[in-house]
């Protein structure tokens, strides 16, 4: 390596210790809060929008690697940044910046001995997840992987003084090692007792087919335990709740991310070989995700849990993409996979901005007014009109509604599925449009779920009395929200650059981009394949929209000669109105209940005749928990009960055991 300059890989390992020397900083000055606050976390800020510009840098950059001093004597660890890791260090440090800037404001009225442990969960938090990207050994890989699992541990129990937080966490961590053993495994197998641990080593492994598919299947799962994919989902609405809201908001948009990173630099990088078999699983199960995803969303009613579920759908999605990516490059198409897999990437950092955006603004509404559950608020927007503006462009976003970046990637994602008449076997021909389907049904519940959680939030009237009147968010917290906000339209209006930067990604994962002409696009149209099949521009697309508005606007005034025209709206016989008539989110959500009814687990209480005051609850549950979890649950406590009564014995039986295993050894070392 030339010394000569500064190598991307060398800035990346920089500005990732400088993460832990401010997290190391805010606890050492704990009893300043003002300074942890207003310095500390602005100066992460700044080391993140660094840590972006390295990541571009990167990614039309040649790989460039470098031997860290640390580690053990003869287990060194080994850092490479090439353009997948540069593209989702960009992911890091471009969402990452909006989050600290808005938790500067969120985070200055902590308590001065928390906020410190918060600087130094937060930094590394972050820091483990940049070096994750980076690590290129399976031992740096893992180190980084459990640090990262831990630190979000503690950061997802901040509030620990609750029992369900406390639960969360659990819940949380258990998951996050089941999928670390997993992983962990499949190291193990691509490693097959010879060679070392670095992924070059990794990747000259040549395995049978037999072996291949198990690495790959324990890939899957481990890191999609992580990402919260079904049925491995079961931490995330719990543990994305429980945690402050900019740590909700680095959880869903940049770790659930760091997962979709390992899943394709070990499947595509690591294992090589793509088999069609294995691309029609990871579709069937981000389908199966996606749907599940969106109908327990439409059934919540806490605000950021109803968003830890669209996290879950969304996952779903960038599946759907990366599996059709894999059933080409499996079946011999790989312009076709291409497309696919550029899908899924853009689908991941589009969920980074605007969930990112989402969750800001849930806390924002949180902090001002102390509610979560959409049952009791009502009215915001005449109190928080940014936050209020700002949600509104993350939920248009996530609604996949044109011309913002949410409609951009699932639009790339519905043209891979039309590349489905190449494929050979009619059974994946016939699969692909049904995934397809599934897609849109998940988009049209999607646009629903958050009609129903803008109009029921921040429309109509108040539902529940306020101690105090609400406050917008500060400069800081609005300013993070702004940076996202601004992602989700330079995004969707202007993604012509960024499609090339992930041809370069695709480009040196499965050595094909997309076609000549699709590339040879300017930046008013985007051509994923030909501009004979299927061509978009968001701007001609925006403009087409401002002038129907404002001709509708004219029409509209030139007939009614510009008077306006109030009247009381029908009070279905009730003269004076009030808030309790509004729908809610429960009701809103009844027919999508009534309907996908078999899907939910629903418990009802019904009030008796003579009650009162009759109260009916409902409450609706994931059949997970009692078909899958509580099994195991009860299973592995059943094991550990008989396992146990082997410590309840004498000291004679104690030495019959040691003698019958010394016996067992004896015969099969024979």
């Amino acid at each position: 390596m030339d010394a000569s300059f500064l190598q991307p890989i060398e800035a990346a390992v920089t500005l990732s210790v400088i993460w832990i020397g401010l997290g190391l900083i805010g606890l050492a000055f704990m009893r300043a809060p003002r300074l942890v606050s207003h310095a500390v976390f602005p100066a992460g800020a700044l080391v993140s929008i660094l840590l972006a510009a390295t990541g571009l840098w990167a990614i039309g950059a040649p790989p460039s690697a470098a031997i860290l001093p640390a580690g053990l004597p003869d287990l060194p660890f080994h850092v490479r940044i090439d353009a997948l890791s540069g593209f989702f260090l960009l992911l890091l440090g471009g969402v990452s910046f909006g989050i600290s800037l808005f938790a500067v404001g969120y985070f200055r009225d902590t308590e001065a001995a928390t906020l410190g442990q918060l600087s130094l969960q937060y930094h590394v938090f972050l820091a483990s997840m940049a070096f994750v990207l980076i690590a290129d050994d399976a031992y740096l890989f893992m180190v980084t992987w459990e640090s990262m699992a831990l630190s979000s541990y503690f950061l997802v129990t901040t509030e620990h003084h609750e029992e369900r937080n406390r639960k969360a966490g659990f819940i949380y961590l258990l998951v996050a090692h089941i999928g670390a053993i997993s992983i962990l495994l499949c190291f193990g197998v691509l490693h097959g007792g010879h060679g070392d641990y670095t992924f070059e080593a990794l990747r000259a492994a040549e395995l049978s087919g037999f072996w291949a598919t198990v690495a790959f299947l324990l890939a899957f799962f481990g890191f999609g335990a992580k990402a919260g994919m079904l049925p491995l989902h079961v931490w995330l609405p719990e543990a994305h709740p429980a945690a402050p809201s900019p740590v909700s908001a680095l959880m869903s948009g940049v770790m659930l991310k760091t997962a979709i990173y390992g899943m394709i630099r070990v499947i595509y990088d690591l294992i090589g070989g793509i088999r069609w078999e294995w691309g029609l699983t990871v579709l069937l199960f981000g389908a199966a995700t996606s749907l599940f995803g969106v109908l327990f969303a439409l059934m919540q009613h806490d605000l950021k849990r109803l968003l830890a579920y669209h996290s879950v759908e969304n996952i779903g999605i960038i599946l759907i993409g990366i599996g059709l990516s894999m059933v080409f490059v499996g079946s011999g198409h790989p312009v076709a996979g291409a497309l696919g897999l550029i899908a899924g990437l853009y689908h991941t950092l589009n969920h980074a901005v605007f969930k990112g955006l989402l969750f800001l603004g849930a806390g924002a509404i949180l902090k001002s007014t102390g509610l979560r559950n959409l049952n009791e608020m009502g009215g915001l927007i005449r109190y928080l009109p940014h936050t209020a503006l700002y949600f509104l462009i993350g939920a248009l976003a996530i609604s996949a509604l044109p011309p913002l970046n949410g409609f951009v990637s699932e639009w790339l994602t519905f043209q891979a599925s039309l590349q489905a008449p190449l494929l050979e076997s009619s059974v994946v021909r016939s699969l692909v449009p049904i995934v397809a389907a599934v897609l849109a049904l998940s988009g049209a519940l999607t646009g629903m779920c958050f009609v129903k959680v803008y109009g029921v939030a921040f429309l109509g009237q108040h539902r529940h009395e306020l101690a105090e009147k609400p406050r917008e968010a500060s400069r800081w917290e609005r300013a993070g929200m702004l940076w996202l906000a601004a992602a989700c339209l330079a995004l969707g209006l202007l993604p012509v650059f960024m499609i090339g930067q992930l041809n370069n990604v695709s480009q040196a994962l499965i050595n094909a981009g997309l076609s000549n002409e699709a590339m040879a696009s300017d930046w008013l149209w985007l051509v994923p394949t030909s501009s004979a099949q299927a061509s978009y521009s968001p701007i001609v697309f925006l403009l087409v929209i401002a002038v129907v508005f404002e001709l509708t606007y004219l029409v509209v005034r030139q007939v009614y000669h510009g008077r306006l025209r109030r009247s009381d709206p029908w009070d279905c016989g009730y003269p004076e109105q009030t808030s309790r008539m509004e729908d809610t989110a429960d009701g809103f959500g009844q027919p999508v209940r009534q309907i996908f009814a078999p899907v939910f687990l629903i418990h009802r209480e019904i009030p008796r005749a003579d009650d009162p005051q009759p109260v009916f609850k409902q409450s609706v549950q994931d059949r997970h928990w009692y078909w899958l979890y509580r099994p195991i649950a009860r299973f592995t406590e059943f094991l550990s009960g008989h396992v146990g009564k082997l410590q309840q014995g004498r000291i004679s039986i104690y030495l019959l055991y040691s003698f019958l295993t010394l016996i067992a050894l004896l015969v099969f070392a024979q």
